[in-house]
This record gives structure tokens, C-alpha cells and sequence, in this order.
């Protein structure tokens, strides 16, 4: 294999407290996946052992990449983010373990702006244990958004299923106010976008759901998918492009429609996970969309309740890092 297309992952430790670091090790403890491409670890080599020992993983073995050196091809490779011993409290949140994924996170992005890696995987974190005046973000897709200088688009991906969200983190009182048909139109060339550019579909199918429980009712339920929703589908079927709806979700997820879809927009961030988690759930990946750079992760939170016990399932880390390797290759692809 070429030297080009072997790409580098950068691959940040997340919560040291939670699982991060376990699913990490498990998913890169298969000397397979290092044909294919060469990872670095953000994060801490005294972790890591740590985890090596209490899961014993022995023959798990790292390169400590110093500043200035080349990732080894051949190896795992970890950049210390920091100096000093942080001390692990299996399943417990914390600030220093919030501080620590930061750092992990800070370094990770300085690479992936400079070139040093091809891409980002993010293990999980506990955002308010990260909070402080260098992040101030509900979570990993807007500080991306901000560090990178884009309009981030949560994207959730598995085999059969692609759930998109148009208003993200935010509380579902504020929902209606945060939609308008400008937004939506935005959302949905995003969306297009992402499934030429990432994933090779040359003329995608999108279904959008409604707001309202059976989408609306004609009005006898709400007025969003008369006055925005349906106006904004219209804009792309004026174009000739494949976007349909809006479908009440519960019916669309319920009946199987969702198989005739390549992609699905979500109105609100429950509406589209609770149907994706329920069908993919420890398959899934979250992939940050609209982004000059590529960035995924697991779709599974930090797991403080199984941390350390050694039960936790590395699928979906492993699934994150193949997907951010496949779109690399994908959007080499469709740019030329």
C-alpha cells in the first residue's frame, strides 16, 4: 500500500474516568487495523498503561511520539498531553479528568489544523467537567464548529440508517424559535453535500420529518410544517433534487420507510437518536459533517457505570475509526 493512503488518526483519550480509554486499547489491540492505517493516541502513555495492566492487555505496546517525530507506521503511537501523573477514579466524574480531555482535545485539533494527522476520532467526554473558560461548548460539534471555523452538522451513521439533527444541543423548549426555513435549507445542502463528498452517493435521497406529532395535522397540530418545513422541501424539489417530506416520524422510523432514504433530517436531536440508538446502537458512529476536516466518534457516552470492569464494547470506536479512514479515501475520491 501506498505511503499516502495509509492515513494517520488522531485519536483523542477522552474521560479518563470512563471508558475511553479501555475501547481504545480493545480497538487497537488487533494489529490488523495498522495495514490500514496509523493511529496516534492523544492523551497520556502513564494512562494508557494503567488500562493495559487493569485489563491485562500486555501485549499491547505504544510508540511515545516525541515533538518533531513521525508517527511510526508500524505502531500505535500516543502524544502525551500532559506532564504530570493524573490520577484515575474509575467511573467517578471530575474535574481534572475534564481538564485532562481538553488538553488531549487542544493538541489533537493543533495537529489536525497543521497536517500532522488525516483526521479525528473522538472518545467520550463529560462536557461538564470540561467546562471552563477555554470550553464553553455543549459538546465536541461546536467547539469543532468554532475551532475550525464552519457551521458543524451532527450527522449519526450505521450501516442502514444516516440521521441528521437541525438544531442539535439545545433544550427542546427552544426547538420551534431555532427552526425557520433558511436554517432548514442550510441543513439540507449540508446534508447533500456530506453524501456526495463523504460517502459517494452521486444523487442522494433525503427525508425530512415534521415538528409536530403527525407532522403537523394539516395545521391541526402545529403550524411549523405548513409555514417552514413544507416550504423549504419545495425549494430543493424546484431544483429536481430527491428531498421529500415532511413524514411524522414515528410512523416513517416504525414502518421501515426509512430504508427507501439515504440520509434522514431530524427536526430535534431526541427525535432522531432515540430511533437510531434503538436500531444501531453500539454500531453507530457521530460524525461531524460540513467540516473542512473529518471527525468522528463512538455514539455512546462516557459509561462511568462499567469503567474499568472490562465489559465495555469497543464496536462503535472501532466502526468510528473506519469511518474516518473510508471518508478520507471517499472524499479523494469524489474530488477528483
Amino acid at each position: 500500500m501506498a505511503k499516502k493512503e495509509k492515513h494517520i488518526i488522531g485519536i483523542t483519550i477522552g474521560d479518563i474516568n470512563g471508558i475511553g480509554p479501555e475501547i481504545i486499547i480493545k480497538s487497537l489491540a488487533d494489529g490488523r487495523l495498522l495495514n490500514y492505517l496509523t493511529p496516534v493516541i492523544y492523551g497520556s502513555s502513564r494512562t494508557l498503561s494503567y488500562y493495559r495492566k487493569l485489563l491485562k492487555y500486555d501485549d499491547f505496546q505504544v510508540f511515545h511520539l516525541k515533538e518533531g517525530q513521525t508517527p511510526n507506521p508500524k505502531m500505535v503511537n500516543v502524544v502525551d498531553c500532559w506532564e504530570d501523573t493524573a490520577e484515575i477514579r474509575l467511573g467517578e466524574p471530575h474535574k481534572q479528568a475534564g481538564e485532562r480531555a481538553l488538553k488531549a482535545l487542544n493538541k489533537a485539533c493543533d495537529h489536525l489544523q497543521e497536517g500532522f494527522i488525516d483526521a479525528l476520532v473522538t472518545a467520550p467526554v463529560n462536557k461538564a467537567m470540561m467546562q471552563s473558560e477555554d470550553f464553553s461548548f455543549p459538546g465536541h460539534t461546536e467547539y469543532l464548529g468554532k475551532r475550525f471555523e464552519g457551521e458543524p452538522l451532527m450527522f449519526m451513521i450505521a450501516e442502514t440508517l444516516r440521521v441528521a439533527v437541525a438544531t442539535g444541543h439545545i433544550p427542546l423548549a427552544k426547538v420551534p424559535q431555532a427552526l425557520d426555513q433558511e436554517k432548514l435549507i442550510k441543513t439540507i445542502k449540508a446534508m447533500k453535500k456530506s453524501l456526495v463528498r463523504d460517502f459517494g452517493i452521486g444523487k442522494p435521497r433525503i427525508a425530512v420529518l415534521g415538528l409536530n406529532p403527525h407532522a403537523g395535522e394539516v395545521g391541526l397540530l402545529g403550524k411549523e410544517e405548513q409555514e417552514v418545513i413544507e416550504p423549504a422541501i419545495r425549494h430543493f424539489k424546484e431544483k429536481n433534487d430527491l428531498v421529500f417530506g415532511p413524514f411524522p416520524a414515528d410512523g416513517f422510523f416504525g414502518s421501515g420507510q426509512f430504508t427507501h432514504y439515504d440520509a434522514v433530517l431530524a427536526m430535534y436531536h431526541d427525535q432522531g437518536l432515540i430511533p437510531f440508538k434503538s436500531m444501531a446502537f453500539g454500531r453507530g458512529v457521530n460524525f461531524t459533517a460540513n467540516l473542512p476536516v473529518v471527525r468522528t466518534s463512538p455514539d455512546h457516552g462516557t459509561g462511568y457505570d462499567i469503567a474499568g470492569k472490562g465489559k465495555a464494547s469497543y464496536s462503535s470506536m472501532q466502526q468510528a475509526i473506519w469511518l474516518a479512514h473510508d471518508i478520507l479515501k471517499t472524499r479523494k475520491e469524489t474530488a477528483g
